[in-house]
């Protein structure tokens, strides 16, 4: 007997889920990258693209399926 998997459009948690994923993944590289012990908040800030530019990007969409639209 054969199995079907049916993949289904992602959810909108799958969305978030997978943003912050990605996100967590930008901090520890910048975290490894760093020459301190500790990122500090502006660097924190900067690796989430926390500020003015924020506002132009989608905090529940991961920059993959941006580029995919």
């Amino acid at each position: 007997m054969t199995q079907v998997v049916t993949l289904s459009a992602p959810s909108a948690q799958d969305c978030v889920a997978l943003a912050e994923i990605e996100l967590c993944g930008e901090l520890m590289i910048a975290a490894a990258d760093a020459p301190e012990d500790r990122l500090s908040p502006d660097r924190i800030d900067e690796v989430l693209n926390v500020g003015a530019d924020a506002a132009e990007q989608s905090p529940t969409i991961p920059r993959q399926a941006r580029h995919r639209t």
